[in-house]
C-alpha cells in the first residue's frame, strides 16, 4: 500500500531554490533514509511533508486516513507535568477509554442505575473491544519500555519535564512520537543525544515498526541497520535506491560511473558526426551537402545527456613527520573527580605506536574528561601520564574552543602556520571546500560543519604523529565523514579517539576501550568485533564451552569446516560415480553372457573362446568396480562421522 506519493515538489526561499524537482514514493513498512550534504534541503522536505511548510510547486498525496507523526529538534513540554505524565499523554485516547470503563464499572455496581444496566453493559463491551484492540492493557509496559529504551530512569520519569536539558527534551519528544505509533513517521536526526545503548534500542524498535518511516540522519551505522531504502537529495532533486546505506553507496558510484560513461560516449559521437558533416560539406556537391544536412538534423533531434555532477567533496590526507616507537602513551593509576562525583579511579592505559584506539561509553560517563586529562588540559587528582619523547600531539576538540570568531578563515589558519605562504594556506583550505572568497568569511559566521572543517585543516597541516580526537565526525555530513575516514586509513601515526559514531569506529579502530563504572575495559578489534565479544559473553553456551576463541582461531576453524564439507561432497560424488560404473559394468557383463547363447558364436569355436575371455575380463572389471565402490562408501562414512567445529 502506498502511504505517500510526492511528485515534482519545489521550494524556494527568496532567490535560493532549495528543492527543484523532488519525487518520492513510500510504501507501508518501508524505512527510507533521506541523505544529502548539509544544506541540501532534507529538513525543508520533512517540514513540507509534515505540513509545516507549503511547497511552491508539485503534488503531495497521502493515503486516506493515515496518521502522520513528525519529530523536530525543538520539543516543548507542558508546564508542571512530569516526564512520565508527558509520555503518557501520547496515549490519552486509551487512557480516556480506561477512565470511562472504570466509571461504567462503578455505575453498573450501583443499585440506582439498574434500569440503565443493559445499555451500560452494551457500551462497556464496545469500549472494552476498542481498548483491547488499541493495546490498552499494555499501556504501562509500552510507556516504560520506550522511556527506558531512550534512557529515562525511574527517578527521571518523576522529574518535571520542563526542567530537562535540551538533549533530554529531544529524547522525550521522540518517546511521545513513538508511543503514538503513527502510520508514517518523519524523523529529523533521531540519533542526536542518544548513546550506543539507546541507539541499539531505537534500531530494534524501528526495524519492527509496523508503519513507514522517513528519517534524516548522519549516522551511517544507524542507516545501515534500519533502512530498507535510501533517497538522495542532490542539487535539489531526488533519486531513490533500494537497500541500506552501504548498498546505496555502491549503487550511487555505479550509477555515476555509468552516466559519466554514457555522457562521454555521446560527446565522442557528437564530435565524430560533426567531423563527418564538415567533411561532407567540404566536398561541395549536392549529394554530400544533403547528407551533411541529414546528419545535422539527426544531431538536433538527439536527446543530449547532461554531464553528471556530484556535490563538492572534501579531499585531504593526514601525514606524520616521524613515527613513534613501541610505547606511545602510558597512563598509570589515574583518578579524577569533580566534587563528590568520581569520574574514574585507578585507571591505567597503554597505547603503542601505530595503535588505533576508540574510547566509547554512555553519555556523561567522562570520555572527554579522560582525553583532556591524558593530554594535560585537565589536571588529574592522582596518577601519572607519559607520552613517548618524540610524540607530537594533534588534538581535535569537539567544542572547537580554539577558534577565534573575530578572524576570517584564511587568517585563522595562517596565523597558526606563519611560515607558509598564502597560496599554500589557500590550497590547503580548498581541500576543505573553502574556495575563492569563502576564505574571507568570519569564523563567527561559520556553521558547525564549516568550523569542523577549519579545525581539520589545521590538524592536517600540523602533520602530528599522535592524533587525539574528540567526536571528530560531529558536524560532518556523510560524504565529509567518508573523506575523513579515508584520510585516517592512509595515516601511519597513532590514533586515540572518543566517538559514538559506530560506522566511523568500524572503519578506523583496532581496539575498543569501554569507559564505564569508573574504569576501562579493553576489547580487540572494531565495533562489530566488540559487539560479537559481548554476545559471546552473554551466551550460556559460549560460557560453558570454555575460553573465548580469537579471530584467528575462529578463522582456522571455519576453514577446517569448509575443507571438511568440500571433502564430503567430493567423496559423495565418488560414491555416485562408482555406483554408476558398477551398474554399467553389470549391464555389459549381462549382454556378453547373453551373446554366448547366440548360434553365430557358440557354433564357432574361435568366437566362443574369445567371448568367454571377454566375459571373464568383464567379471574381473566388475569385481574391481565393486571394491572401488566399497572403499568410496567407507571413506564417506568415515568423513561423515568427523565432528564439525562448534
Amino acid at each position: 500500500m502506498i502511504l505517500l506519493d510526492v511528485a515534482h515538489v519545489a521550494k524556494s526561499f527568496g532567490t535560493d531554490k532549495v528543492l527543484k524537482d523532488v519525487s518520492l514514493r513510500v510504501q507501508n513498512g518501508e524505512r527510507i533514509g533521506l541523505v544529502g550534504v548539509n544544506g541540501s534541503g532534507k529538513t525543508t522536505l520533512l517540514r513540507i511533508l509534515s505540513g509545516e511548510l507549503k511547497a511552491d510547486e508539485g503534488i503531495i498525496s497521502l493515503a486516506r486516513g493515515i496518521k502522520l507523526g513528525y519529530m523536530t529538534q525543538m520539543f516543548r513540554p507542558r508546564p508542571g507535568v512530569s516526564v512520565l505524565e508527558e509520555a503518557q499523554s501520547a496515549l490519552e485516547d486509551l487512557l480516556g477509554l480506561e477512565e470511562r470503563l472504570r466509571t461504567l464499572e462503578l455505575r453498573m455496581g450501583e443499585s440506582d442505575h439498574q434500569a440503565e444496566l443493559p445499555a451500560m453493559m452494551e457500551e462497556y463491551a464496545r469500549l472494552t473491544e476498542r481498548y483491547e484492540r488499541g493495546g490498552g492493557y499494555e499501556v504501562n509496559s509500552r510507556v516504560q519500555g520506550v522511556l527506558g529504551g531512550l534512557g529515562f530512569s525511574l527517578e527521571q520519569q518523576a522529574q518535571e519535564a520542563a526542567t530537562l536539558s535540551g538533549g533530554e527534551l529531544t529524547r522525550l519528544g521522540l518517546a511521545k512520537l513513538l508511543l503514538q505509533k503513527p502510520d508514517l513517521l518523519l524523523l529529523d536526526e533521531p540519533t542526536n543525544h542518544l548513546d550506543m545503548a539507546m541507539l541499539s534500542w531505537l534500531e530494534n524498535y524501528l526495524r519492527e515498526y509496523t508503519g513507514a518511516v522517513i528519517l534524516v540522519s548522519h549516522d551511517r551505522y544507524f542507516l545501515n541497520a534500519v533502512c530498507t531504502g535510501i533517497c538522495e537529495l542532490l542539487f535539489g532533486e531526488t533519486e531513490q535506491y533500494a537497500g541500506n546505506y552501504s548498498v546505496y553507496m555502491k549503487q550511487r558510484d555505479e550509477r555515476f560511473a555509468a552516466r559519466n560513461k554514457a555522457y562521454q560516449l555521446q560527446q565522442k559521437e557528437i564530435m565524430r558526426q560533426r567531423a563527418i558533416i564538415e567533411r561532407f560539406r567540404s566536398f561541395n556537391r549536392e549529394k554530400s551537402v544533403r547528407a551533411a544536412e541529414s546528419r545535422e538534423k539527426a544531431l538536433e533531434r538527439m536527446e543530449l545527456l547532461e554531464r553528471p555532477e556530484e556535490e563538492k567533496q572534501v579531499a585531504f590526507r593526514f601525514e606524520a613527520r616521524r613515527l613513534l616507537g613501541d610505547i606511545a602513551l602510558e597512563a598509570q593509576n589515574l583518578s579524577k573527580s569533580f566534587g563528590d562525583r568520581v569520574i574514574f579511579e585507578d585507571l591505567s592505559l597503554l597505547i603503542r605506536g601505530g595503535d588505533r584506539v576508540a574510547i566509547i561509553g554512555p553519555n556523561g560517563v567522562g570520555k572527554t574528561t579522560l582525553l583532556r586529562c591524558l593530554i594535560g588540559l585537565e589536571p588529574v587528582d592522582r596518577g601519572k601520564v607519559s607520552f613517548a619523547a618524540r610524540a607530537q600531539i594533534g588534538y581535535y576538540d569537539q567544542r572547537q574552543q580554539g577558534l577565534h570568531d573575530q578572524k576570517d578563515v584564511l587568517n585563522e589558519v595562517w596565523d597558526e602556520f606563519p611560515l607558509l605562504n598564502q597560496s599554500q594556506i589557500r590550497g590547503a583550505l580548498s581541500l576543505f571546500l573553502f574556495r575563492g572568497d569563502d576564505v574571507f568569511t568570519p569564523v563567527g559566521l561559520l556553521s558547525g560543519g564549516e568550523r569542523a572543517r577549519v579545525n581539520l585543516a589545521k590538524l592536517m597541516l600540523h602533520r602530528d604523529n599522535f592524533l587525539v580526537l574528540d567526536e571528530p565526525t560531529n558536524h560532518l555530513d556523510a560524504d565529509g565523514r567518508e573523506a575523513f575516514e579515508q584520510a585516517l586509513e592512509d595515516y601511519e601515526g597513532t590514533i586515540l579517539a572518543v566517538s559514538h559514531d559506530r560506522y566511523f569506529i568500524n572503519r578506523f579502530a583496532d581496539r575498543i576501550l569501554v569507559l564505564d563504572d569508573k574504569s576501562l575495559t579493553a576489547y580487540e578489534g572494531n565495533y562489530d568485533d566488540y559487539q560479537a565479544a559481548l554476545q559471546r559473553m552473554m551466551s550460556p553456551e559460549d560460557v560453558e564451552s570454555g575460553p573465548v576463541k580469537t579471530r584467528t582461531e575462529l578463522a582456522k576453524e571455519r576453514r577446517a569446516d569448509r575443507l571438511l564439507e568440500e571433502e564430503r561432497k567430493s567423496l559423495m560424488l565418488a560414491v555416485q560415480q562408482a555406483e554408476l560404473a558398477v551398474h554399467q559394468a553389470e549391464a555389459e557383463l549381462k549382454e556378453a553372457i547373453n551373446r554366448q547363447a547366440d548360434p553365430e558364436i557358440y557354433t564357432n569355436p574361435d568366437k566362443a573362446a574369445a567371448q568367454a575371455v571377454l566375459c571373464k575380463r568383464l567379471e574381473e572389471k566388475l569385481e574391481r568396480l565393486f571394491a572401488r565402490w566399497d572403499r568410496a562408501e567407507q571413506a564417506l562414512n568415515k568423513a561423515c562421522q568427523q565432528p564439525e567445529n562448534p
